[in-house]
């Protein structure tokens, strides 16, 4: 997986290199004639990825420059954008875009464009754009070069920090504006992800964004996307706030069979957490992007599933037929459960997908598959979540995917029973009684929908099935300190294996449902580590 704090702390540092001037600003007209127009609208941008589809693929010719290539992350953090340089900064309206420098490991180049009118004009790359004097960098270097490896997304109402950024692959990532806080990432395609063998990296090689109105509060953008099986155009339309808003329309055109394609993928991190700290060795308490999954099936089920950091690779896919909604969560809020007054993990976004009905209704047949990759620390994405189409693409087809990705601390939807506050787990057996077998605790709790008005006497039970092994000990209980009811389980694995056995909880009561279904893959431990907990 890529290593994302290096995208992440890039579009945060170079914040400081913000852009003040109107257009390009004067350097840069001075320095290139302008570049000729041509007439754009989204049905072009499919034709052309269609026509990118039928031939094969070519990659990128441009080769970075051997010092630009070798720069240290400290010196990619010091190519700043110069005062003088902007787009829209002048224009009265409501947001700005600023340019990152190729370098490092953005050695990819793209071409930009602005389109006023319905005329695309290209935005021509100059290094007099950038600082390089603290970099170490002679800016002639790249004078033959197009140096432009993505872009950020300043909004009015705080023109120092970002609210989106597009840099790496198809990679982007936004904030809620409650928090202004980066967290977890989108991508515009996974392709072939969880095999033994590399994943395919689709990425956008263009980009045009189109002037907005002066009283608009959306900024609409196109990018067309290439890769050796895939060609794609998409459209962006991105309305900041509390919860900030993208819609996104795909248009895929496979050059040949994909086995697993994944439409809007997620991509986060989990390092450890109350539920799973089995890498903790840190001392913060818990440290992760996001702490689950959440999915709203077609048959209108909730479904939450905490995140963990297996020992080898794990991989799920939950079956569903035109799905409500899936996303990756950050639920738990409270700062002092990560201790950490750096990269306040407890401001991260949650980061929802809904999709929306296309010519032929929903999005069919398929299933949400999440990708669990061991780590060592937080600085790996190694969480993936995202729709996988049951039939699998082919050459020649046209794929079209619409769908509404909502970024901030709360989401739109949520159940209107119980949700899970926490998954906690540990050693199982009695407290006091010397323990005869191995087996494994879970305290899940859950709070809201009906569990706080319930009568304190009310029959609630906890209703469990395990694909494998038994469970023991199953109580259900009210917990005044957070209005809600905690259910206890053990669960005993049948057999000396390490295979994974999947757990289903919800509460009831006389026979009604009173929570969303918590599912979890537990992986038991090894003979050696399992004697090693019973002394």
């Amino acid at each position: 997986m890529l290593r994302r704090r290096a995208i992440l702390k890039s579009a945060v540092v170079l914040a400081a290199g913000q852009w003040v001037h109107a257009e390009f600003g004067a350097a840069a007209r001075a320095a290139a004639a302008p570049a000729p127009s041509q007439p754009f609208d989204y049905a072009w941008l499919k034709g052309q990825a269609r026509k990118l589809a039928g031939n094969a693929y070519q990659a990128t010719q441009d080769t970075l420059p051997p010092a630009m290539a070798k720069l240290t992350y400290d010196q990619y953090q010091s190519l700043r954008f110069r005062t003088d340089h902007a787009l829209w900064a002048g224009a009265g309206l409501a947001f700005r875009l600023q340019f990152f420098h190729v370098g490092r490991g953005f050695t990819e180049p793209l071409r930009l464009y602005e389109i006023l009118d319905g005329q695309s004009r290209e935005i021509l790359y100059d290094p007099a754009m950038f600082e390089f004097d603290k970099a170490g960098i002679d800016p002639r270097v790249m004078r033959d070069h197009v140096g432009f490896a993505g872009f950020r997304v300043q909004f009015v109402t705080d023109w120092k920090d970002d609210v989106a950024a597009y840099l790496g692959a198809s990679y982007f990532r936004a904030v809620g504006e409650d928090t202004r806080q980066y967290g977890l990432s989108a991508r515009a395609l996974a392709v072939d992800t969880a095999f033994p063998r590399p994943e395919e990296f689709p990425r956008f090689t263009a980009f045009w964004f189109e002037r907005p109105a002066k009283d608009s509060g959306t900024l609409t953008l196109y990018a067309l996307m290439d890769s050796p099986s895939i060609a794609g155009a998409l459209r962006f339309q991105i309305s900041p706030g509390g919860t900030q808003i993208m819609d996104i329309d795909s248009a895929l055109y496979p050059r040949k069979p994909i086995e697993r394609l994944g439409v809007a993928p997620l991509t986060s991190m989990f390092f450890y957490g109350e539920n799973d700290r089995r890498g903790a060795n840190d001392w913060r308490p818990e440290i992760h992007d996001s702490d689950g999954i959440s999915m709203w099936t077609g048959a209108g089920e909730w479904i939450w599933r905490p995140l963990t950091n297996p020992a080898q690779l794990h991989f799920s896919s939950y079956l569903d037929d035109n799905p409500r909604g899936f996303g990756l969560l950050q639920r738990d809020r409270d700062w002092d459960h990560y201790q950490d007054d750096g990269v306040y993990y407890d401001r991260r976004p949650s980061l929802w997908v809904e999709p929306k009905p296309g010519p032929n209704g929903g999005w069919g047949k398929g299933s949400v598959q999440l990708v669990e990759i061991p780590t060592v620390d937080e600085t790996f994405d190694n969480i993936v979540a995202f729709w996988n189409p049951l039939d699998k693409p082919k050459p020649g087809q046209e794929l079209l995917f619409s769908y509404r990705l909502y970024w901030g601390t709360h989401m739109p939807y949520a159940s209107a029973l119980g949700q899970t506050l926490a998954t906690r787990t540990g050693i199982g057996g009695t407290v006091g009684q010397k323990r005869q077998y191995y087996s494994w605790h879970f305290a899940v709790d859950f709070a809201g929908g009906e569990l706080g008005a319930l009568a304190k006497d009310a029959p609630v039970e906890a209703v469990i099935t395990t694909s494998r092994g038994q469970t023991e000990h199953v109580t259900a209980h009210y917990v005044e300190e957070f209005h809600g009811y905690r259910a206890l389980f053990d669960v005993r694995p049948p057999d000396d294996s390490i295979e994974p056995i999947d757990l289903r909880l919800y509460l009831r009561v006389n026979g009604r449902p009173l929570t969303e279904t918590w599912i979890y893959l537990w992986t038991p431990p090894s003979l050696k580590d399992r004697k090693a907990a019973l002394t």
